[in-house]
């Protein structure tokens, strides 16, 4: 915060973070919840809160680090899908399935090329802050 009380946004660099959830219509005035994630990602990835790729979700999740985990719907790998399906289950962690483009926070990375990473899985250890987008994730899930 400045010192006039105005926040400056921290991070503008994830803006095309596409996902595509089920029951995403939003009432009136109301966030949707793929609008919702991305506000999320965006703000753990400001707060150094995300794990990505195999290794780094699947330590997070398996040591109960993880508040949530977005799996790419479009993963082949049907092993892996089967390893964060089984730690979120047993670890009681919200995973949602989105047909997601995470090359933008992959981009964060020290890794050049995304694909090295497995673009299929992304942790959030840390939420960031507290917004109307995480509301509406948690409403979300706790519905289903």
């Amino acid at each position: 915060m400045s010192d006039n009380g105005s926040e400056t946004p921290v991070v503008d660099q994830v803006e095309d973070v596409q996902v595509d959830v089920q029951e995403t219509e939003a009432p009136k005035g109301k966030m949707s919840v793929e609008d919702a994630l991305q506000q999320v990602l965006k703000k753990s990835l400001a707060h150094d809160g995300l794990a990505r790729g195999l290794r780094e979700a699947a330590k997070a999740l398996d040591k109960r680090q993880a508040h949530l985990c977005v799996l790419n719907e479009s993963c082949t790998e049907g092993e892996y899908v089967k390893l964060i399906e089984a730690l979120c289950a047993e670890h009681k962690i919200n995973l949602i399935k989105a047909r997601a483009c995470f090359s933008l926070i992959f981009a964060q990375s020290r890794i050049s090329d995304p694909k090295l990473l497995g673009e299929w899985c992304v942790v959030v250890r840390d939420y960031g802050v507290e917004s109307e987008a995480l509301s509406v994730l948690l409403e979300y899930f706790a519905s289903r």
